[in-house]
């Protein structure tokens, strides 16, 4: 098992999958993938023949299809299953982020990219550099992992959802209708921090700092803090609804107020 904290300093232990389930799903993606290939150059090759394209052309568009099958497969189910390849899905694992989340397209396209030209084919041995990074790292990471910024774990059921932190109900119609994306990871770090801490902070620095933090997400934001509230409150409720939408992946349209 490996603990992960997530952006919004929840805790979650996940196991992490080891080099013999991680190369039984491989092989089962290979299988996916052979087969794939077999029928898209089959395909082409009718077509460039109907076509009469020249050999340079011809030579051109199967490189083509063979990398896109080399990446493309992999880099498509892991972003339309938040993590999953039908490899991976038939032996219980997914790629996640570091911070224990679901990954995005560009985590999928870094490992699919990463797995392609260093892990596995163009300079990887068929596998040689991904075991021996994977066996180097603590959480068995590739070098597309640690591109990524991922970790391959075991998971049959969906990952486990923490639970949420509530917004004070008289701040919550101010901020579900803010844009929190401009908050940077180090002052949303430093909100956290700050609140953590709150009750080893004395009066003065509770209320100076505080106001500092209301002041710099506020500017980020371009809005203005909600009067007569105190700065625990508001920064509270920022921190609550980025967990919020963190963790709930359909969430309503965001809308930038100022």
């Amino acid at each position: 098992m490996a603990e992960f904290t997530t952006g919004e300093a929840v805790s979650l232990e996940l196991p992490i999958a080891r080099i013999p389930t991680r190369a039984t799903a491989f092989l089962l993606d290979v299988l996916v993938q052979l087969m794939l290939g077999f029928f898209a150059l089959i395909a082409v090759a009718i077509t460039l023949e109907q076509l009469d394209a020249g050999d340079a052309w011809e030579a051109a568009i199967m490189l083509l299809t063979v990398v896109a099958i080399l990446v493309g497969y992999p880099v498509a189910c892991e972003t339309l299953t938040r993590g999953r390849t039908l490899g991976k899905l038939a032996v219980g694992l997914r790629v996640v982020r570091t911070d224990g989340g679901p990954i995005d397209f560009r985590h999928a396209l870094t490992r699919g990219l990463g797995g392609a030209i260093v892990d596995f084919w163009i300079f990887g041995g068929f596998g040689a550099i991904a075991v021996i990074t994977s066996i180097c790292s603590p959480n068995a990471r590739r070098v597309g992992d640690v591109l990524a910024g991922t970790v391959v774990v075991h998971a049959q059921q969906p990952l486990p959802r923490p639970a949420l932190a509530v917004a004070p109900p008289w701040l919550a119609g101010w901020v579900t209708q803010l844009d929190l994306t401009g908050i940077p990871e180090d002052l949303a770090l430093a909100i956290r921090q700050y609140l953590t801490r709150l009750r080893t902070l004395t009066p003065a620095t509770q209320s100076g700092l505080g106001q500092q933090l209301v002041h710099a997400v506020c500017t980020r934001l371009q809005v203005a803090a909600p009067a007569n509230y105190p700065p625990v409150q508001i920064l509270g409720a920022i921190i609550a609804e980025r967990q919020r939408r963190a963790l709930t992946p359909a969430g309503p349209s965001l809308v930038r107020t100022g």
